[in-house]
Parts: C-alpha cells; structure tokens; sequence
C-alpha cells in the first residue's frame, strides 16, 4: 500500500500558487458571507480568513488555506461539463488533496460519493454503479494499487489538473440543509452495501455539536490516521478541522513507527484512532511517553476498546484512552467521553442536540436506567435514510422517529452510555443472552493473545455455544487449551469458549475493525 501515500496534485508546488489578491479574497468574503446553509460555507470562510496558514500536512507537502481554496477551485474548473450526474465519486488516498476535492465536488453542487479503495472489485463496481455516478476523481497511484481502472464512469486523474496560477471562479452552489452532501455506503452485517445519505444539515450540525462539546482552538493540532472515505476520517479528521482552522496531519498508511515520529516532530493534541491502532502502537519498541506527552485528546472508537490496550496503554505512555461512539447513520459522532469525565468501558455523555434513549430491541418500551436494551437516538445529525432503499429506511426508524442503532447499551444515573454488543451479534446459550465482547475481554487479557473474536456455533444441546479465534502477540504461542482454562477461570460455565482457534491474522474491515461475520461463515 505505499504507492497509494505518493499523490501530488500535477504542478501545484508552492512557488507556482500565487498569494490571493485583495480584490479576489474581498469578493470571496462576500460571497461566503451570502446567507447559505451549505456545510462548505462555513469551510470557505474558514479558509479565507486563514489563507496563509498551514492548514494541512501529509506525505507529500503541505497545504495553506489559499491553496486549499484556489486548487478546489482549479479542479472544479476542470470538473465543469465532464461531471453530468448529482454524484460525483472519490477514490483518494488520505491526503490534503481529500479536501480539495470535496470541496470542489461541493462548489458544483454535486453529492459527493467516497469510494473505498478497499473493497473487491465487484463491490465497488456496485457502488459506482448504485450511485449512478458518471465521473470518478482519483489518481494515479491510487489505480496503480487497486490494479485496474474502475469501469462505468469517466475516470478523472487530479494530476492531470493544471493546478498553476489563478483559478477559475466558480460561484459556490447554495444548499439547504435537505440536500445531500455525501453519501456513505456501509456494508453492516449482511447484503449489499448501503448508501447512508447525509445532508449538508446532518454534517453541519455534527461539526457544531464537537466543537460545541470538545471546545477545540485553532491551537490544536490533529493527528489524521483514518481512511477519508471512512465517516469518522470525512468528519473528525477532515471537515472539522477545515471548519474551525486546526492544522491537521495526515499518513496514507498507517505504520506505527512512522507516527510515532510524525507526533514527536508535530506535537499533535488530537488523535483519533481504533482500537488495533493503539494496540499497534504498544508494539513500538523506541517509543516513550515523552513521544506522546501533547497529546490531550487520545480518543479510541469505531469498536470496543479491550481492557488490555486500555491498561496497556496507560502504563506504558501515561495516557487515558477515553472511548467515543458514533455511526455512519449519525454523522458519526454522538458520544465523546471528555478526559475529565472518564469512566471504564463508557462511551461517555451524548453531544448537545441528542436525544439517547435505551429500548427494549423485541418492541418499543423504554428500559430504565442502568437496565440493558437496544440504544436509540434522534438529532439533526441523523441522516435521511439509505438511499434507493426505502424498506431499509423504514426498518431503522421507530413510529417517534428514533433511530435503531442495533447496537446494545444502557445508560447509567448520569447519563453515561455503555455499549455492550450488537444485537445481531448476540449469542444465546442455554437460554441466557451472551454478548462476545465479554469474552473477549477475557481472553485479550492473556498475555499472549493480541486480539480475538467470538462467534456462535449451533449446538442441538444448547442452542449455540462460543466459538473463539484469536491472534498471537508477537513472540507468543497461543496454547488453545491453556486458554480454555484462563476463561474457565474468569467466566462462567456457559460462557467459556467450546473451542479455540489460532488464526494467523483475524479479518477486519478498512478501519481495523474485527469482521464476526466473516468468523462465522468458518463456522
């Protein structure tokens, strides 16, 4: 994967971009300042009040805010008349050219379409072709690592885009907070994959609701880790820090030792990451706590955090990895405990605007507090629903208008969420309900296990019984039968594993999450 880092947007080196001049940035600042509820308004702004300004590092150089601005504006210059669809696909690498993009997909008024560069080749070919796109923005060594050029659509190459000199105007299209802005697709856990649409409303309030409840500074400085076609990397990593002007650094690949010496040499405040990522940096061997010492926000989501990395995690660089949640469906973010505030395995509070509620998943009563059930949830960041697919829709909301998440959870006196499993993934054992998390955390705790995942087996006896598959830590032999008697130890009866498989590597999806469903089919 490290061609896909090497992306330069053609002749766009510093010495050929011109400063802005007052007459273009005065009629900029009007035309941002025209009353429009578009979620790259707010961006635009930011950008020209910050034109000289680093705002954006990756692989390759660096980005101020004029550049940003003037290359969206080059490339929707080129965009015009060969892009004829509402949709407009990427396919980037994690890179300051993301945003360039994005926002010139957004000046047209297009909805933008990220693409995952990791998906097999029928998958994407369906998303190309379910989105109805006729243009696809990428680059050159981004089809040099897929292999192939993606068919269905015109295949657009940012280096081809001459980058130089004064960019053509585009009036930026005004939205309202309705109209799509992105759409996401999402596998889930069965069938094709799904397009979540966002609105500009859904991103914008999102924004609002981080800043509101994080309360970041043009001080802070963000450590860009996630894919971009990802929803945390589009929101977290990339639109929030345009909006409020942190600089924010980005890798295309995520190679533990080399952002451990991006943090040492940009002192970052901000790092959002998955769980296997901090499990990934334990494995570091130079590194110190001194290396991580600017960090004030270290967030882990995208899945449960093991108790392991956490304890790990914190002895070894003196840092608390505080838990946040969030869906595609959500814009994503929804809760983020704050470092003040935390509590074990707690996602935290929910941001302003969200209203979270815990119901009974089999109808619609509402559980009481610290009792478990089904977390639902409504706000302006929920998006309008799956796009071309009503019945999808309609199965995610409640008749009050709640989205179900399918995640299971409960909230405690002071409102604090706790995920516990998904419903889907729930394991019933001799009538008792078995959530694999809670196995899990038994066995990511054996010193030689890195990570695992529990899936369930039909048993005539039992109905099912837990099936576990784990992954070696470095240097370690995983002894399947000495594993079954640590869980014997810390588990009851009917929830230690029937069995225990030693994987080379677990599958996982692009953010490093476990795939159980891709355990279960070697079940």
């Amino acid at each position: 994967m490290a061609a896909i880092g090497r992306v330069s947007l053609g002749s766009c080196r510093h010495d050929r971009w011109p400063e802005p001049r007052i007459g273009r940035a005065q009629t900029l600042r009007r035309l941002v300042g025209v009353k429009t509820l578009s979620v790259h308004a707010a961006i635009l702004s930011s950008l020209i009040r910050r034109a000289g300004r680093t705002l954006v590092v990756d692989d390759r150089r660096s980005y101020r805010g004029y550049e940003i601005l003037a290359g969206a504006m080059h490339l929707a210059g080129r965009l015009q008349g060969v892009n004829g669809t509402d949709t407009l696909g990427l396919l980037l690498p994690t890179s300051g050219a993301y945003p360039i993009a994005l926002l010139a997909g957004w000046i047209l008024g297009k909805t933008v379409v990220p693409l995952n560069y990791l998906l097999k080749r029928e998958e994407l070919a369906y998303v190309i072709d379910h989105c109805g796109t006729d243009t696809i923005l990428t680059a050159q060594p981004m089809l040099d690592y897929l292999g192939y050029t993606p068919d269905g659509a015109n295949v657009i190459r940012m280096e081809d885009t001459d980058f130089s000199g004064v960019p053509p105007f585009n009036w930026p299209a005004t939205k309202e907070d309705d109209d799509l802005a992105v759409l996401l697709y999402t596998s889930g856990t069965t069938g094709k994959p799904k397009g979540v649409m966002l609105s500009h409303g859904n991103l914008k309030a999102n924004i609002r609701q981080i800043e509101e409840w994080v309360e970041f500074t043009t001080d802070d400085v963000m450590m860009g880790v996630l894919p971009q076609f990802h929803t945390f990397g589009l929101t977290v990593l990339t639109l929030l820090p345009l909006a409020v002007g942190m600089k924010t650094i980005y890798s295309a690949r995520f190679v533990p030792q080399k952002i451990v010496k991006l943090i040492r040499e940009h002192k970052p405040t901000v790092l959002v990451a998955i769980p296997s990522m901090y499990n990934a940096l334990l494995a570091t061997k130079d590194s110190t706590a001194e290396d991580l010492a600017s960090l004030k926000y270290t967030v882990s989501g995208g899945e449960p955090l093991p108790e392991s990395v956490f304890n790990r995690f914190r002895e070894r660089f003196n840092i608390t990895l505080n838990e946040g949640y969030g869906l595609t469906e959500t814009a994503p973010v929804t809760n983020w405990c704050r470092p003040h505030e935390w509590r074990l395995r707690s996602v935290g509070m929910s941001l302003p605007q969200i209203d979270q509620r815990i119901a009974d998943p089999s109808g619609e009563k509402i559980m009481p507090t610290n009792a478990e059930g089904e977390v639902q949830m409504r706000g302006p960041n929920v998006m309008k629903g799956y796009y071309r697919d009503p019945d999808a829709t309609a199965a995610v909301f409640t008749a009050d208008g709640y989205f179900k998440t399918g995640d299971m959870g409960r909230l405690d006196e002071d409102r604090f969420l706790y995920i516990t499993g998904r419903i889907k993934e729930m394991l019933i054992i001799g009538g008792e309900n078995v959530f694999p998390r809670e196995i899990e955390e038994v066995l990511n705790a054996n010193p030689t296990v890195a990570a695992s995942g529990v899936v369930g087996k039909a048993d005539d006896m039992r109905g099912e019984v837990p099936i576990a598959f784990v992954e070696a830590r470095e240097g370690e032999t995983v002894d399947p039968k000495a594993l079954r008697s640590w869980c014997r130890e810390r588990l009851a009866g009917y929830k230690v594993p029937d069995e225990v498989r030693v994987v080379e590597s677990l599958p996982r999806n692009p953010t490093g999450k476990i795939l159980r469903r891709e355990l279960k089919k070697l079940v």
